[in-house]
C-alpha cells in the first residue's frame, strides 16, 4: 500500500507559489489581485488569499510546545479541557447557593458570584457555599471593590475551617479599579493601594487569583480583536509592574492576575488572539524575572461578546455565541462564558441559561473538544494571523507604554478614545451594511414583532454612562451594535400604522425579482409589512394592485434599462398616492429626479439613516 502512495504521489510536481499567483491573475481576468482577494482587517494588516508551508517556515510559533514556554499553544500538555462556567447573581445568599448546586448538576464546574458590596459578610459567604465542596469547583467572586480584600480574607477563613487543601482551590476575586476609570471615567486610583494586601491574604492558595483584567468591557463595547489584546497586555503589566514596585515576589505577582476578556464573532481571528496573547505575556512575565516559567502562563476566563447581541430574531444569537465558544476552546482559554441569548432584552431565563450552559457541553461530550491541544497549530492561516495579530498588538502596547503606561493612557483619555472611536465606525458600518448583522440589517424576519421585549440597559451591554459631566476622566460611550435598528423597528412598530411596502415588479425577470429581494430585505429592516409580486404586465397595473392592498410604499422593481421606460409613468400614475421608490441607481436617475422622483435604494446607502428618513415622511 505505502510503495503505492508513493507511486501516486511521484506523478504530482508540487507547483510553486508563483505558480499560483500566475494561474490566479489568469482566472482573474486583468482584476487587481489586491482589491479583489487581499483582504485588509480591521485590525490594520493585510491577509493573503493562500498560505504556503513557505510562509510557515520564517515563523517561531509552530516551534513552540504545548504546554512550555511562551505557551503559544496553550497552558496544558496532555489535554485541552476548560472550565463551564455560569455567572450567578448572589444578591440573596440562600437564592444563589440553591441555583449553584442546581447547576452543577447540570454540566457546569465553574461559578461566577456577583455580591453586592454590601451584603459581604461570614454569614453571607456561609450560606452561598452551603454544601459546596470546594476544593471541585472553580470559584469565582465579584464585589464592590473596596470590599475585596474583606472577601477575600473570610473566604481564606471560611477554606481553612473546612479544612480544604490549599493546592485544591480555584478560582479568583474580580478585584480590578482600572475598569471602572476606563469604562466609566470614574477616579477608584485610590483602591489601587490595595492591590499588595489583596495578593498577600491569598499568596498561599496558588491556583487563587485575585487581580483581574477586565478587557471583556473594551469587547463589550465594540473593540477590535488587536485592540482587546493589546489594551489587555498594557492592562496586565499596569498592575504586574504596581505589585512588583510594592515589594510582592514577581512570580507571586503574576501567578495572582487573571484575564477576563471577550470572545467576538471573527472565528479565526478570536482563535489566534489567544495564541497571541499567551505568547506575548509570557514574555512580558518574563522581563521580570520570575522563579519559574509557570508564573508566565496566562489565565483567561473568556465570555462570548454582548455587543452582537440582537434583540429581534434573538434565536440567532445561539449561532453567534455558539461560534465564539468554538474559538475560545479551539484556543485552550481556562474557562468560558456563554452569554444567554435572551440577555440583551430581559433577564436570563432558566431555558436560555440551560441552552448557554449546553452549547459548552455540546463542544466537550458531541465535539470532543477538550481532547486535543491546540488543534490549530500547524495551519499556515492561523499560524500567519497568530502571528500578525502578535506584532499589531506588541505595537499598541509599546504606544501605550510609551504614554507613561495604562493607567496614564486612562487617565489622558486615549485608550477610550479609541474604543469609542471604533464604536462609532462599526456603528456607521452596520448603518451602511458594510457590517453584517444577520436578522437585524441583513436578512430580517419580516413578520417578527418584539411581544414587548424591550432593550435591557446596564454594563453588560456597554450602555452611555450617566453623568459623564461629572466623572474625573473620559469615559466609554457605547450600546450593542444593533441597537439603532432596534429603536427604529420599535419606533415603527409602536406607532400604531406599520407601513405596507408593495413591490411593483415589471420587466425582465432576473432584474425584477433580485431587485425585489433586496428592496425587501432593505424595508423590512425598520419592521415595514412587505408584499412581493411575481410581475405586472404594466405600470398600471401594478399601481392599481398596489393601492388595492393598501399600500404606503409602491417599489419599482426592473432592469436599469428599463427604468426609463417605466418609472416616470409609474411615478405620474401613483400620483402622490403612496411613497414612490426606485430599486437600484440607474443611468437615468437625473432624469428620474428632473420628474420629482426622490427615493432610491441600493447597495450604496445609509440603510439606517435613509430608513430614518421614510419613517419620518410616513409620520412615524
Amino acid at each position: 500500500m505505502s510503495n503505492n502512495k508513493e507511486k501516486l504521489f511521484a506523478e504530482f510536481t508540487a507547483p510553486t507559489t508563483q505558480e499560483w499567483l500566475d494561474k490566479i491573475q489568469v482566472d482573474l481576468k486583468g482584476a487587481d489581485f489586491e482589491k479583489k482577494l487581499v483582504w485588509r482587517t480591521n485590525e490594520g494588516f493585510n491577509v493573503q488569499p493562500f498560505y504556503r508551508r513557505e510562509d510557515v517556515l520564517k515563523l517561531k510559533t509552530p516551534d513552540a510546545l504545548p504546554g512550555e514556554f511562551p505557551f503559544v499553544r496553550g497552558n496544558k500538555k496532555d489535554n485541552n479541557v476548560w472550565y463551564v462556567r455560569q455567572n450567578i447573581d448572589a444578591a440573596d445568599a440562600k437564592a444563589a447557593n440553591a441555583k449553584a448546586l442546581d447547576v452543577l448538576n447540570k454540566g457546569v464546574d465553574s461559578l461566577g458570584f456577583r455580591i453586592p458590596g454590601d451584603c459581604v459578610s461570614e454569614e453571607f459567604v456561609r450560606t452561598l457555599l452551603n454544601d459546596i465542596y470546594c476544593e471541585c469547583v472553580d470559584l469565582n467572586f465579584s464585589t464592590c471593590k473596596r470590599h475585596s480584600v474583606e472577601l477575600a480574607r473570610i473566604l481564606t477563613a471560611y477554606f481553612e475551617e473546612k479544612g480544604y487543601d490549599k493546592d485544591k482551590i480555584y478560582g479568583s476575586v474580580d478585584w480590578d479599579p482600572i475598569e471602572k476609570m476606563v469604562m466609566n471615567g470614574k477616579d477608584t486610583s485610590a483602591l489601587l493601594s490595595i492591590a499588595a494586601e489583596l495578593t498577600e491574604v491569598l499568596k498561599d492558595y496558588r491556583h487563587f487569583r485575585c487581580i483581574s483584567v477586565n478587557t471583556v468591557s473594551l469587547n463589550n463595547a465594540g473593540a477590535y480583536i488587536v485592540q482587546e489584546l493589546g489594551y489587555a497586555l498594557a492592562w496586565g503589566n499596569e498592575y504586574l509592574t504596581q505589585l512588583v514596585e510594592a515589594g510582592v515576589e514577581p512570580t507571586l505577582a503574576a501567578s495572582k492576575i487573571k484575564f477576563n476578556m471577550g470572545i467576538s464573532e471573527n472565528y479565526f481571528m478570536e482563535i489566534a488572539k489567544f495564541r497571541a496573547a499567551r505568547m506575548l505575556w509570557a514574555e512580558i512575565v518574563r522581563q521580570y524575572e520570575p522563579k519559574c516559567d509557570c508564573a508566565c502562563k496566562m489565565c483567561v476566563n473568556a465570555t462570548t461578546t454582548s455587543y452582537n447581541l440582537t434583540l429581534f430574531d434573538s434565536y440567532v444569537n445561539l449561532l453567534r455565541t455558539q461560534t465564539e465558544a468554538m474559538s475560545a476552546a479551539l484556543a485552550g482559554v481556562y474557562s468560558i462564558v456563554v452569554t444567554p441569548f435572551d440577555a440583551p432584552y430581559e433577564t436570563p431565563t432558566d431555558f436560555s441559561e440551560r441552552i448557554a450552559r449546553n452549547q459548552q457541553l455540546l463542544l466537550k461530550e458531541e465535539s470532543h473538544f477538550d481532547k486535543v491541544v491546540d488543534p490549530s497549530a500547524g495551519s499556515y492561516f492561523i499560524e500567519e494571523l497568530t502571528n500578525s495579530l502578535a506584532d499589531a498588538a506588541w505595537k499598541l502596547f509599546l504606544k501605550v507604554e510609551d504614554e507613561g503606561g495604562f493607567l496614564a493612557a486612562v487617565k489622558a483619555g486615549s485608550v477610550q478614545d479609541d474604543i469609542n472611536a471604533t464604536n462609532t465606525k462599526r456603528h456607521g458600518d452596520a448603518a451602511k451594511r458594510k457590517e453584517f448583522l444577520l436578522g437585524t440589517n441583513q436578512f430580517p424576519n419580516f413578520t417578527e414583532k418584539s411581544d414587548g421585549k424591550q432593550p435591557v440597559c446596564g454594563c453588560k451591554c456597554g450602555c452611555k454612562t450617566d453623568n459623564a459631566s461629572e466623572n474625573a476622566f473620559k469615559a466609554i460611550q457605547s450600546t450593542r451594535l444593533a441597537a439603532d435598528y432596534e429603536q427604529l423597528r420599535l419606533q415603527t412598530e409602536q406607532s400604531g400604522k406599520v407601513p405596507v411596502a408593495f413591490m411593483l415588479t415589471i420587466g425582465n425577470l432576473a432584474w425584477r425579482q433580485a431587485r425585489a429581494q433586496f428592496s425587501s430585505n432593505f424595508l423590512a429592516c425598520a419592521g415595514y409589512k412587505i408584499i412581493d409580486n411575481l410581475g405586472f404586465s404594466s405600470v398600471e397595473e401594478g399601481v392599481d394592485a398596489a393601492l388595492k392592498a393598501g399600500a404606503d410604499i409602491v417599489v419599482l422593481c426592473s432592469s436599469d434599462d428599463e427604468y426609463a421606460t417605466y418609472a416616470i409613468p409609474a411615478f405620474q400614475y401613483l400620483n402622490n398616492r403612496a411613497m414612490f421608490i426606485v430599486a437600484g441607481a440607474p443611468a437615468c436617475s437625473d432624469e428620474l429626479k428632473a420628474a420629482g422622483i426622490e427615493n432610491f435604494v441600493h447597495v450604496k446607502c445609509n440603510v439606517l439613516e435613509t430608513l430614518k428618513e421614510y419613517n419620518q415622511k410616513l409620520g412615524i
